[in-house]
């Protein structure tokens, strides 16, 4: 590996059949390509990532360790009774996170009643972010469950 190649985790924010943008999940430094090897948007890939010689403004793909998708979806379940417990002891806006048996985390996230379809949206809508956090936990499942004043963000394999 040269000293400018750098490997990580990285989510792919676009991608076309000529280039793709790589935005690694660690850093946030962004790597667009000068040709797409067969990614997909939304996927994530452990691998790296090399600078086009001899400018150096994009980069190429030449190693992939791994890639996968990761999907979200909003459950019709509640939060667990653990979730609903940890939302319950902590003060309203806080997020508190635990991890999971196994592999991911769980975010519990304390909110107003009245506002908690507003929070599962305002979540929903920060699609990037999720998928970023999935893919810096190697994980491949988001899945949102909400009740009256708790929302849990659950990130599994």
């Amino acid at each position: 590996m040269t000293e400018s190649e750098r490997t990580g985790t990285f989510l792919v924010t676009a991608a076309d059949e000529q280039s793709a943008v790589l935005r690694d999940v660690e850093s946030g430094q962004v790597h667009t390509l000068s040709s797409n090897p067969g990614v997909s948007e939304e996927e994530a890939v452990r691998g790296t990532v090399a600078p086009d010689p001899p400018m150096n403004v994009s980069w190429q793909l030449v190693e992939v360790e791994s890639r996968w998708t990761v999907s979200i979806e909003r459950s019709s379940e509640s939060p667990t009774t653990n979730s609903r417990t940890i939302a319950s002891e902590n003060p309203e806006g806080q997020l508190v996170t635990q991890e999971r048996a196994g592999i991911g985390e769980i975010h519990i996230l304390s909110v107003p009643e009245d506002l908690t379809e507003q929070a599962v949206e305002d979540i929903l809508d920060d699609r990037e972010g999720l998928l970023s956090r999935a893919a810096r936990l190697e994980v491949n499942r988001v899945e949102i469950r909400s009740g009256p004043g708790v929302v849990a963000v659950r990130y599994m394999p």
